[in-house]
């Protein structure tokens, strides 16, 4: 459960940079939008937590708790808000929703472990999947405004940044 809970996470940034390594301009274009949907249900979680203070159930003498977190606002959960924003963006990408869809599924038992844990209840994990799922339908809305010049921008960096290991054909251009 500790594994699940706390180090599954990872998987994440790690699915972001082997899609922009070794993807097409398309998986690219979708790995930005996951991680700006990524990063938008992360703030919007915090502004959440600001307006509306929830108590982790250790702190309210609810069950055991099993890891060590911090006694900030429980809803929504932060984790499972980052994996399945970038979960439900990899998925609405038809080229990907295979990908998508394991970890979509993944999520669940996350989820359950976090609960297992006692560092969130059930409704953190709802509430996860709504601010995941609108946060990907937000920025993917509203894509039209600015993926190409993020994109572009994104694009020269990489290749500033990587270019030995382009030259090398160790990843794609």
């Amino acid at each position: 459960a500790s594994v699940l809970a706390n180090w599954l996470v990872w998987l994440i940034p790690m699915v972001l940079i082997i899609g922009w390594f070794y993807g097409g301009a398309e998986t690219r274009r979708t790995m930005i939008l996951a991680a700006l949907s990524g990063m938008f249900g992360l703030l919007a979680n915090q502004l959440i937590g600001l307006a509306w203070t929830h108590p982790r159930p250790f702190i309210m003498g609810l069950g055991h708790t099993f890891i060590p977190h911090a006694p900030d606002s429980s809803f929504p959960s932060d984790h499972l808000t980052l994996w399945w924003a970038v979960a439900f963006t990899i998925f609405t990408n038809k080229a990907l929703w295979r990908i998508g869809a394991i970890l979509t599924l993944l999520g669940i038992p996350i989820a359950w472990a976090r609960i297992y844990l006692g560092v969130h209840f059930p409704l953190d994990m709802i509430g996860a999947a709504i601010v995941g799922g609108l946060s990907t339908w937000l920025i993917r809305s509203q894509a039209h405004w600015y993926l190409d010049i993020v994109y572009k921008l994104t694009l020269s960096f990489y290749h500033w940044l990587c270019r030995r290991p382009i030259e090398w054909g160790w990843i794609d251009p």
